[in-house]
């Protein structure tokens, strides 16, 4: 059980995808989905390198029992392979509110339906079991692919923290925030879906 809101094992079954809770068992086969460097062009952090992936995936096992953390693996269910991994984090019941966040997939898999079902999955569980108020999105703010994807779901952009971070080659760097709240969540739902399906009948 994680901050008694999170109840663990949380599994999120959709058409094309599943979202698992992260195990060890899972490490290997999530790192060679990470293999592919054009993932972390944009991206602070670059997960195919052995020595940043094994300690952020073990940080977030530890940090899930801590109840700060609950992360997942992104299943592909025609071809039952680890597609990519996304997580909850700034995880804070009392205010009724999260983050979704570290989401990354496959290249092969960008601009499908993919990044839509899953947000999809967490945000239905997010508004719908947990009765968030608020899910709170960020990234770096030059990383255009990511705010897109964002912008896509329906985040709101709320504005630029600067020098937010340092990043780990010591430069600074700024964040763009984004939220969705309960009262839009009916609106974005319904968006979500009809992009959802425009692209599974392309």
């Amino acid at each position: 059980m994680t901050n008694n809101w999170i109840n663990h094992p949380v599994v999120l079954k959709g058409d094309e995808i599943e979202l698992l809770p992260l195990e060890k068992e899972h490490f290997e086969d999530l790192f060679l989905a990470a293999s592919n460097k054009e993932i972390w062009e944009l991206t602070s952090v670059d997960y195919s390198v052995d020595e940043i992936f094994y300690p952020n995936f073990n940080g977030a096992m530890k940090d899930r029992e801590k109840g700060t953390v609950y992360p997942f693996i992104i299943i592909h269910k025609n071809s039952n392979k680890i597609i990519g991994t996304t997580r909850f984090l700034e995880i804070y019941p009392n205010d009724k509110k999260i983050e979704i966040g570290v989401t990354w997939i496959m290249k092969e898999y960008w601009g499908t339906t993919v990044n839509l079902e899953c947000k999809l999955l967490l945000l239905n569980y997010c508004f719908e079991n947990l009765k968030t108020n608020r899910v709170q999105f960020r990234a770096k703010d030059n990383n255009v692919r990511s705010r897109k994807a964002i912008q896509k779901i329906g985040g709101i952009f709320e504005g630029v923290l600067r020098k937010d971070k340092i990043e780990p080659n010591g430069i600074p760097r700024n964040t763009a925030f984004y939220s969705i709240l309960d009262s839009e969540w009916e609106d974005v739902k319904q968006s979500i879906k009809n992009q959802i399906e425009i692209k599974a009948y392309r």
